[in-house]
């Protein structure tokens, strides 16, 4: 039988992904709301309670009413937005966080997705934190490269149809250094000291390179880059969409790698004193509705279609 999947906030950006990526499944039934009603509670809280998984992909207030309109104990879901990412009876969306994470989605019946830079910034940071080489109170600085589909349709539209000369050029923002990731990346890697984090969006569509800066004499046992290299391909070995670039940077990096994928890439750069960091992936993809997928995947047990 056919698990059955509704999108509250299908027409958001990442529900408009998740809809596509959907589409040509036959292993699961899409439940549609008609678009008249797609505020009316009533048929939300039908749908819902008639669905195996829903995916909520809107703003925080409405993710935590949606959620609350689930009346059965069948119904799982995955939340798209910031509001449970940090609640402990939720588990984080990020299968690759450990060994264990994947377990506790399978049988979770309610995941947060994670954020796009905090699934950047937590791939390359939390390996660190668990071989000891990394300590909690780490002055950790990170600066991470977006597109502008991350801002959703207004920001899109702004890029695509009214753009201004400043949109020409990156533009760094959050820059009261409290971004909305924060608090996610801070949870799940057990970090002490909050991170200088810098987001930057530039004039390009999807992709994100989130780069952690290292001084590695301030690590637990000076550790050089390469070092660093060997246990992150350690680490991540055997992962499906996951990948440690197994050389040394050098050259260029472009931002928009892997687009349309839900595949992440670390490459780590520097020599004996300083390492840098960078994950590399689609903050469409891997960033948002790629793992949401994903995460339905293993929580239903389906097929993985790439």
């Amino acid at each position: 039988m056919k698990a059955k999947i509704f999108i509250d906030g299908q027409e958001g950006t990442t529900g408009l992904q998740i809809y596509e990526r959907l589409g040509g499944r036959e292993d699961i039934e899409l439940l549609l709301i008609d678009s008249e009603k797609r505020k009316d509670v009533s048929e939300r809280r039908r749908l819902i309670n008639s669905a195996d998984l829903v995916f909520l992909c809107l703003p925080d207030e409405a993710a935590i009413e949606s959620a609350s309109l689930v009346e059965n104990s069948n119904t799982r879901i995955i939340d798209a937005s910031t509001a449970h990412r940090t609640n402990p009876d939720w588990v984080y969306g990020f299968p690759e966080f450990n060994k264990e994470q994947r377990g506790k989605i399978a049988t979770a019946q309610k995941v947060a997705n994670p954020g796009c830079h905090a699934t950047g910034v937590i791939s390359a940071t939390y390996p660190l934190i668990h071989y000891g080489l990394l300590p909690i109170d780490y002055p950790l600085t990170c600066v991470s490269l977006t597109g502008y589909s991350g801002g959703g349709k207004s920001m899109i539209n702004d890029y695509e149809n009214e753009k201004t000369p400043q949109m020409f050029a990156p533009r760094m923002y959050g820059l009261n250094l409290k971004h909305k990731h924060l608090p996610e990346i801070i949870y799940m890697t057990g970090l002490t000291r909050p991170p200088v984090f810098l987001p930057v969006v530039d004039d390009y569509y999807a992709g994100i390179a989130a780069s952690i800066s290292l001084h590695n004499d301030m690590l637990i046992g000076a550790p050089t880059a390469n070092d660093i290299l060997e246990k992150l391909l350690e680490y991540y070995d055997g992962e499906e969409y996951i990948t440690v670039n197994p050389k040394l940077g050098d050259g260029m990096l472009e931002s928009n790698w892997g687009e349309g994928t839900n595949n992440l890439e670390l490459t780590v750069s520097g020599y004996d004193d300083l390492t840098l960091v960078t994950a590399r992936f689609d903050n469409l993809g891997k960033g948002a509705s790629g793992a949401a997928v994903q995460n339905m995947e293993i929580m239903l047990n389906l097929e993985v279609i790439k």
